[in-house]
């Protein structure tokens, strides 16, 4: 995948993320968003889902490539979209 597209969508979504923080007042309020309504919950449980199928693909290049697979897990569990972002930038080129 282009490096220098990925680094753009990081930068860009790292912007976003830190704006809809400082709108909500921090990560607390942005976190109670998700209990909201039973819309928030579908959004919660649509990236959910995401990020499990997400991590199937990590976990199968991690071991075709010799990369670690659970910190990476453990990463985006916690921070979201941020973890298969870096897991794609930090790619050494395959030939």
């Amino acid at each position: 995948m282009n490096k220098a597209l990925l680094t753009l969508i990081l930068l860009a979504f790292g912007a976003l993320t830190a704006f809809a923080l400082w709108h909500h007042g921090g990560l607390g309020a942005f976190l109670l968003f998700f209990t909201r309504d039973p819309a928030s919950w579908q959004v919660f449980a649509d990236l959910l889902i995401t990020m499990v199928l997400l991590l199937v693909f990590i976990r199968r290049d991690a071991l075709a490539t010799g990369r670690p697979f659970w910190p990476w897990a453990a990463f985006s569990m916690t921070c979201g979209s941020f973890g298969p972002l870096l897991y794609f930038l930090s790619a050494k080129k395959r030939s």
